[in-house]
């Protein structure tokens, strides 16, 4: 229960990026800043944590092992995740990119067979492919079913045009942060903590986002004093605590491809927060009868995960006992 109750703390920082980039966007701010600045002001707060826990050097001894590997995952996993997701601020409202987000659960799911999972027998641990959790699966929908009953009634307002370009690049992002994480995990192999493996990552795609930096003074000019004040909000809140909070639960749950899957569910909280912020912030109308139901779904849909996932396991190690 412990790395659920993590992953759905993590999800209330990540409802930062849904709401602040939407604010960014309103305002007139580049989604190129929004995406690269996060990350660059990112770097100086994670690496005093890395610092004061004395594991920067263990980082970097394991970063200069395989660096090509670090850029590639860090590449996919933050890289492809976070600029589509800003970007597609610039064409969907945020309540419609934190819906379409949820595909991630999803997303997750059907990358289990990539990997390997760790199983107990009788002749000690073995490691074996991944399979699809057809339960969780089934639990995923559901969760999706309430994201769907949420969007419905804004879905009829939008554009052809705006649904294809706020659709795409969030459905890339969807399939890019599980499988940059999981790799990343693979490659790490538990020997670096959360702190050192989103520093490390965020170092790693470094040459990303100062090409992003350069290309956006070029095009678009510089950014505003006020997109980089909530750009530093978005780096601390979501880029640092959502991040090592979410790398947390996942690491918990490393090697249990089910268990790992109802971590990454717990990510659909994330419709419901931005929701309230939107709220808040851009004085957005309140959700109506069929929006609640949604709400209410999609939290049915992480308790059930939950218990399906907290069930399977525990089956697993009774059969391990022999009982």
């Amino acid at each position: 229960m412990r790395p659920i109750l993590i992953g759905i703390l993590a999800s209330f920082f990540f409802a930062f990026t849904f709401v602040l980039n939407a604010s960014m966007e309103v305002s007139g701010g580049s989604w190129i800043w929004s995406a690269s600045l996060r990350y660059i002001f990112m770097i100086p707060f994670l690496l005093c944590i890395v610092i004061a826990r004395r594991n920067l050097k263990s980082l970097f001894l394991e970063m200069r092992k395989k660096p090509g590997t670090w850029m590639l995952w860090s590449f996919v996993g933050f890289g492809l995740f976070y600029a589509p997701l800003c970007f597609a601020a610039a064409y969907s409202p945020g309540w419609l990119i934190a819906g379409t987000w949820q595909i991630t659960i999803v997303s997750g799911i059907l990358l289990s067979s990539l990997f390997f999972e760790t199983i107990d027998t009788k002749n000690g641990p073995i490691q074996v492919r991944g399979k699809i959790p057809f339960k969780g699966l089934l639990m995923s929908m559901i969760i999706l079913l309430g994201i769907l009953l949420m969007q419905f009634e804004h879905a009829e307002k939008l554009t052809i045009n705006s649904f294809l370009l706020g659709f795409i690049p969030v459905l890339v992002a969807s399939f890019a942060y599980p499988l940059g994480n999981r790799k990343m995990m693979e490659v790490c192999e538990g020997r670096l903590d959360a702190y050192q493996r989103v520093l490390g990552m965020t170092l790693a795609s470094l040459p990303l986002w100062f090409f992003l930096s350069v290309y956006g003074l070029f095009t678009v000019g510089p950014p505003s004093t006020g997109q980089g004040f909530q750009s530093l909000i978005v780096a601390i809140c979501s880029g640092v605590v959502a991040t090592v909070l979410f790398f947390k639960a996942t690491d918990l749950v490393r090697g249990n491809m089910q268990k790992l899957a109802a971590v990454e569910a717990t990510q659909s909280m994330e419709v419901l927060f931005a929701l309230v912020g939107e709220i808040i912030v851009l004085s957005i109308a309140l959700p109506t009868t069929l929006s609640w139901l949604g709400i209410f779904t999609v939290i049915i849909g992480i308790i059930l995960h939950s218990y399906v996932s907290n069930q399977k396991q525990d089956l697993k190690e009774q059969s391990s006992m022999g009982v």
